[in-house]
């Protein structure tokens, strides 16, 4: 049986998410012992060395060079933001609520699109946004006693990553892949560097194997998206985004014996139909 492109790209889609949820697995534990810097150091040091691999890889010498470098720093400065709010979420939130409420992301690329890259959205899909939306705060209960407000952490992660998905569209017109790891890995590695060293954790000899596993995830992750998009089309590899809640309440049960409650499920059921609806009526336009 002879296998399609398409279906190769959507198997390395789900290997990606997975690698990132083994990675989330396991900040979930670093963070609890270790500053958010630390593990985003960690993190970047790994994306320079993909940056170098890709760039062997395509044999590309001039892979430093962008020509819109003000874009990569600000789309840099986006990732480290939302790298930190997401993974400070893990410190406060379970994995299921903090992936369920981050899963907006897709989402909010879309809004975001219309407003800042004028893209056309129908009245069908700024509803399912609103619908989202409402998923999100079944999620939160903001009106509830039980509300905290960390709970935001991975909401604000969610706009982050959704401005900056958004910034590397644009800034994928004139820069290739290496270009941008390579960007969003130098000015990680210099803000991080700074700030780790003004709050740093000892790291004891089993955490240096947590610190391994993060970055070979992480890059394994990213690795595994870049196939994965090199073979299918964005529209059909991001609907397997949400396979991260599934594996977020797996590993939540399993390593930290977390059970989501009702309103995480129904909430993140309701971010899900949405986002893929988004999604779908995305690709049809």
């Amino acid at each position: 049986m002879i296998i399609s492109k398409q279906s190769i790209g959507i198997i390395f889609g789900i290997l990606a998410y997975f690698s990132f949820s083994i990675l989330d697995a396991t900040q979930k534990t670093l963070i609890l012992y270790h500053s958010v810097f630390q593990l985003l150091l960690v993190k970047y040091f790994f994306v320079l060395f993909l940056s170098l691999v890709e760039s062997k890889r395509k044999n590309n010498i001039y892979f430093y060079k962008s020509k819109s470098i003000k874009l990569q720093i600000f789309r840099s400065l986006l990732s480290v933001i939302e790298s930190g709010f997401f993974v400070l979420s893990f410190k406060y939130l379970s994995l299921a609520d903090t992936h369920s409420v981050g899963s907006l992301a897709p989402v909010i690329v879309v809004a975001l699109s219309a407003i800042f890259l004028k893209e056309k959205v129908s009245t069908k899909t700024w509803i399912a946004i609103f619908v989202g939306f409402i998923g999100v705060l079944i999620i939160l209960r903001p009106t509830s006693s039980i509300f905290d407000p960390k709970a935001l952490l991975p909401l604000l992660a969610a706009f982050a990553l959704g401005l900056y998905q958004v910034v590397t569209k644009k800034v994928s017109e004139h820069d290739t892949t290496e270009t941008s790891l390579f960007y969003t890995s130098i000015i990680g590695i210099f803000a991080m560097s700074f700030l780790a060293s003004n709050f740093w954790s000892p790291i004891s000899s089993s955490s240096y194997i947590l610190f391994l596993i993060v970055g070979i995830f992480f890059s394994l992750g990213i690795y595994l998206q870049i196939i994965a998009l090199s073979m299918a089309s964005a529209s059909i590899i991001q609907p397997f985004h949400y396979t991260l809640i599934f594996w977020a309440i797996v590993f939540g049960y399993i390593f930290y014996n977390d059970i989501p409650d009702l309103f995480t499920i129904v909430g993140a059921v309701i971010i899900t139909i949405s986002g893929i609806f988004v999604l779908t009526q995305s690709t049809k336009s």
